[in-house]
């Protein structure tokens, strides 16, 4: 039961977000939808953060969740992605040196995130004082035999 659950919740968040992308689309005049895969990953994700931090995600939920997040959620945005290119390249060059910019700008950006939590985990990592009296010989995980 809690499988289908997570799956409808999956299904609600796609909907929301493709009407969201729709309404984006008529408020700028453009005739496609703008972001709605995008949009519903992100409603999934503050969905299941709610859900989680009230404790009304089971495991069971998560499990239909999973199951297409791993199955369906890819095929649509390899889709979306293949409309968006032919679209692009159809409306001349700016288009596509705007994606390539966006592009630049994810792999940079991705790059800078990733330094950043390489370096405070590091930097996190607790060390051991060192005092005067420290002997070296308890470091060890098997004692020294003194025959």
């Amino acid at each position: 039961m809690m499988v289908i659950f997570g799956t409808a919740l999956l299904a609600a968040c796609y909907l929301a977000g493709v009407a969201v992308g729709e309404g984006i689309a008529a408020l700028i005049g453009v005739k496609a939808n703008v972001g709605g895969v995008g949009i519903a990953m992100l409603l999934l994700i503050a969905a299941q953060h709610f859900l989680q931090k009230h404790g009304l995600f089971a495991v069971d939920t998560a499990k239909g969740v999973t199951f297409w997040a791993m199955m369906y959620i890819p095929v649509v945005i390899a889709m979306a992605a293949t409309q968006n290119v032919i679209v692009a390249a159809k409306s001349g060059p700016i288009a596509l040196l705007s994606a390539a910019g966006a592009f630049a700008a994810c792999v940079f950006l991705i790059s800078a995130i990733n330094r950043v939590i390489e370096r405070r985990h590091i930097a996190s990592a607790a060390l051991a004082p060192i005092t005067d009296d420290h002997d070296p010989a308890s470091d060890l995980s098997v004692a020294p035999d003194h025959r």
